[in-house]
């Protein structure tokens, strides 16, 4: 059998001194660029969802809003099924090849995405077109990051696994970046009104030129010596699915990667580079470029630290450092977005302590209002209320009152009847007489809160810039702790003829879903409660059961043997 560049006679990959050799680099980098253009592609459509609702969907801005959210969402939605369908083929045929696949379907559907007529030229094709593409996306997301985290520790020279694979591990942060920036040098190049008329379509369409260096890169690499050994030897699998998931020990190892491993790491990542921003905009009302702004200089400042994790995981052990991460955090996000709010929006600290506000109501009435899909409207009195005083960022108390009562809403001494709203046919939304009771409503309890000390954006001058920085800095280190060893220890954790298959599914699962799922299940906690802090128990919570079973069943796996000899 050939040696391939890194490995030994045995098959195995050879220790490394010094520096990183020329073949590493090259490896590295194929991988990662590969993938850092994934997630361009992945993050473009969510970044230009208003613009796409307005050329692919049609009704009211709302309801076409809400058709492209749920596009958005399919993407998601799906990548579990990428992750089976393409895991099987990487086990099957190889890294390489499958990999390379993923590449070209991502980057021909968003190439499509920027050359799809709209609504107005093909009618209803277009946004079954448009979902299609989505879907294909997603998909391809599934398949590609575990080919490449795979491909790549499999390259790894001894005791570096967790150092070459924190490469992989920047990527996400980095395709977010590329996309924002291509985004940003687009509309400051053509102007906005050109760019919502049809400049939009440019970066999807200059992702073909990312694509073709990506497919030119990866055509030239080489297929990773493990699988390599184990197809010489005829030892492939022939049915990675039945094998990872029906018999009964990798299954099991499968659960425990799932729920002791990214679960937690899962919703650690979301809450440090999504929620955060959900909460400086949406919670605090910082303008979205100021938000946006601190965002990225913590991201900028934290990456650095996914490559220092991922060394001291090969030195020091994996399985710790992932959990310590889900512990501190779940420790410390109260306090620290406490101070988010101390020091982004001071004057709504202080109404919340000094102005309550109460929501009179049947409790029967009050629902938990958690909807996956965007398209979900909750008509009765008490969840209008309260979903109006969540939007607004008020903390309040919910007073029950005799079943039937209509519920109201108390600023002050005065009080403000909500109603029971009637919905459109469609039930997609209130009716017209409906929605305008709920535009006077909310007029009469904004004028009131404002009255009462809530101001209805964050002050700039009040916005202690450095401190917001260095808080946002932590929630992101700690994703760098439990993302920057992850990829690592999933790919220690399965035997090599099922590897692809059996860590694609977890973490699809764990990130897609689970993770997925945190602004709109934190939302739903902080409108049921009345607290704008109460969304981060979700958080907490699935973080500290990650804790605990990673800590008693998980094993650690920085000395495990990767190869083909498994």
């Amino acid at each position: 059998m050939a040696i391939t560049p890194g490995m030994t006679a045995g098959g195995k990959a050879a220790p490394s001194s010094g520096g990183l050799t020329k073949e590493e680099r090259k490896v590295i980098l194929a991988s990662s660029l590969g993938t850092v253009f994934e997630w361009y592609d992945f993050y473009l459509y969510g970044a230009l969802a208003a613009i796409i609702a307005k050329q692919f969907f049609i009704g009211d801005p709302t309801t076409t809003f809400i058709f492209a959210l749920m596009a958005f969402a399919a993407g998601f939605i799906v990548r579990p099924f990428g992750a089976l369908v393409f895991g099987r083929l990487g086990d099957m045929i190889g890294r390489k090849y499958t990999f390379l696949v993923t590449i070209l379907l991502m980057g021909a559907s968003t190439f499509l995405v920027g050359l799809l007529p709209s609504y107005a030229t093909i009618g209803i094709a277009a946004p079954i077109i448009l979902v299609t593409l989505r879907i294909l996306q997603g998909l391809a997301l599934g398949g590609e990051y575990g080919g490449a985290a795979t491909y790549v520790a499999e390259h790894a020279p001894e005791g570096k696994r967790g150092y070459f694979t924190a490469y992989i591990q920047t990527t996400a942060t980095l395709g977010l970046f590329l996309s924002l920036l291509v985004i940003l040098g687009t509309r400051t190049v053509i102007g906005e009104e050109e760019f919502q008329a049809w400049g939009w379509r440019i970066p999807f369409l200059i992702s073909v030129v990312l694509l073709a260096i990506s497919v030119w890169i990866r055509l030239a690499m080489n297929e990773s010596p493990a699988f390599a050994k184990m197809k010489a030897e005829g030892k492939t699998s022939k049915a990675p699915l039945t094998e990872s998931f029906l018999k009964a020990k990798n299954a099991k190892i499968v659960f425990l990667a799932l729920v002791g491993l990214t679960m937690g790491q899962a919703v650690v990542w979301y809450t440090g580079q999504f929620y955060a921003l959900f909460f400086l905009t949406q919670t605090l009302k910082i303008d979205g470029a100021t938000a946006n702004i601190l965002i990225a200089i913590a991201l900028a400042l934290a990456t650095p630290f996914f490559i220092i994790f991922g060394i001291l995981s090969d030195k020091i052990g994996r399985k710790w450092i992932i959990l310590g991460g889900c512990l501190i955090a779940a420790a410390t996000y109260f306090p620290i977005f406490k101070a988010i709010t101390h020091y982004g929006n001071p004057a709504l600290e202080r109404a919340i302590q000094t102005s309550p506000v109460v929501v009179v109501a049947d409790p029967a009435t009050c629902h938990f209002q958690v909807d996956p899909t965007g398209t979900k409207k909750f008509p009765s009195s008490c969840d209008i209320a309260t979903r109006m005083l969540t939007a607004a960022s008020v903390s309040y108390n919910i007073q029950e009152a005799p079943a039937g009562t209509v519920a109201s809403i108390k600023v002050g001494e005065t009080t403000y009847q909500s109603f029971n709203a009637v919905m459109t046919p469609d039930n997609l939304n209130f009716d017209a007489a409906s929605k305008a009771q709920e535009d006077a409503l909310k007029k009469q309890v904004t004028g009131a809160l404002k009255t009462a000390g809530y101001p209805d954006k964050a002050d700039p001058e009040a916005i202690n810039k450095p401190m917001l920085v260095l808080l946002l800095f932590i929630l992101v280190l700690y994703v760098t702790m439990v993302y920057g060893p992850i990829a690592a220890m999933l790919v220690e954790m399965f035997p090599t003829r099922i590897r692809y298959t059996s860590m694609s599914l977890p973490y699809h699962i764990g990130n897609g879903w689970f993770g997925g799922m945190l602004p709109t299940i934190s939302f739903a906690l902080v409108a049921f409660k009345g607290d704008i802090y109460y969304g981060l128990w979700y958080p907490i919570i699935i973080a500290l059961i990650t804790v605990v079973i990673g800590g008693l069943f998980v094993r650690e796996t920085k000395d495990n043997q990767i190869y083909a000899d498994d």
